[in-house]
């Protein structure tokens, strides 16, 4: 089954419903749309052929849910906990991945290339679920930016670095020197295209007055530099992140009437709550198809490596600014290992990679189980420990 408008609609009214029961049982609702998405694929709701593809997730669903929380990020505050953002987000991602593909080589008895493959997709804290839990549970502060910023951040480290690593695994042609360039293209290639779109928006949205085309405007820029970026073959979830930040930043939406500021404040959370609410589900029920026979072994050796390379890349990382300014309190290192929570970006990945490629199903449902993982007990348990840490009230 396609997704189409008579499902997107069915899903959106279930999804209201589960949204107000967990709100009122205090239970973030990501797990309860999960939960049910699960609960559909196991009752007579028409959900065994619904098809969930890579383009779905990383096309249509991540560019508006990463721009969205990239317009909310205030310079200031982002420029002066910039290097430990991005020592996580590059040097921590790294790590997670090493650890995380030696445990699945030596442990799992995967092949290299597939170990290798599994640890970058599963590196990446996802935006998807990390946003929405601490936009439920009120965190605000440094704690949310740091949070928050790394998760965005280092999916464009992943998904560069899995780029590089499938390239490799398809031909084997990739040289270092090649890796590197790669990287640095991506990464350049990406930042210049939200640039580029973020300003033509800015542009036109100081000559208008109207406030849907503003609305509009900011749709351009989240969708627009992703697809720019996509047809260059950069970083297409580097772009839509420096197009937040800068229509989110420039005067603070200064370009925009004030109406429209609001406008587009209403419209973006909206959309951030109607993408996640059938991420979840979605899911939830792709999940409940998945055959976890024989599996059980590689899920729990990949959770338990992903956990330690999480911690490995937090506390020692951390450390390395615990004589400066940047010191991270060990309260904001606790929740940053904890709420390093595995989502749709993982899964994307995993369902974009080609059939030629050794255990390609093995490695999606050990994603899935991963990520199963993240959101019923790190996300069950994340609001829990953030008030043990005097986080949140």
């Amino acid at each position: 089954m396609e997704i189409n408008i008579e499902l997107i609609a069915t899903l959106l009214l279930i999804a209201v419903i589960v949204v107000m029961a967990m709100r009122r049982l205090k239970i973030p609702y990501t797990v309860g749309l999960m939960l049910t998405g699960i609960i559909l694929a196991i009752s007579p709701f028409p959900s065994d052929d619904i098809v969930i593809t890579k383009d779905l997730i990383f096309t249509i669903f991540l560019p508006p849910l990463i721009y969205e929380a990239a317009i909310y990020i205030k310079w200031e505050e982002l420029r002066r906990d910039l290097p430990v953002i991005l020592t996580f987000a590059t040097v921590g991602v790294l790590l997670v991945a090493g650890i995380t593909a030696a445990g699945m080589h030596y442990l799992a008895e995967w092949g290299w290339q597939s170990a290798i493959l599994f640890g970058i997709l599963i590196a990446a804290t996802d935006p998807v679920s990390v946003i929405a839990t601490f936009k439920e549970a009120g965190v605000h502060g440094r704690l949310r930016l740091l949070v928050e910023a790394e998760s965005l951040f280092n999916d464009s480290t992943a998904a560069v670095a899995f780029s590089i690593a499938l390239a490799f695994a398809m031909n084997g042609s990739v040289t270092a020197f090649g890796a590197m360039q790669s990287l640095v293209s991506s990464v350049t290639g990406g930042i210049l295209c939200g640039l580029l779109v973020a300003g033509g928006v800015l542009l036109l949205a100081g000559r208008t007055g109207d406030h849907l085309v503003e609305i509009t405007l900011t749709t351009v820029a989240a969708y627009g530099s992703f697809l720019l970026a996509e047809h260059f073959h950069v970083s297409g979830v580097l772009s839509p992140l420096v197009a937040g930040l800068m229509t989110g930043n420039v005067g603070s939406l200064g370009s925009f009437t004030d109406k429209g500021r609001d406008a587009v404040v209403s419209f973006w959370e909206y959309i951030a709550f109607v993408v996640n609410s059938l991420i979840f589900m979605l899911i939830g029920i792709r999940g409940a198809y998945q055959d976890f026979t024989n599996l059980i072994v590689p899920i729990t050796i990949a959770i338990v490596t992903v956990l330690i390379g999480r911690a490995l890349a937090i506390y020692p990382l951390s450390a390395l600014f615990s004589r400066s300014v940047l010191k991270v309190s060990v309260g904001h290192q606790h929740v940053l290992f904890w709420g390093g929570l595995r989502g749709a970006l993982a899964l994307a990945l995993a369902l974009g990679l080609p059939p030629e490629i050794l255990e390609r199903e093995a490695i999606i449902a050990v994603a899935f189980g991963v990520v199963g993982f993240s959101i019923f007990v790190q996300g069950l348990t994340m609001v829990q420990l953030l008030r043990k840490l005097k986080e949140i009230p």
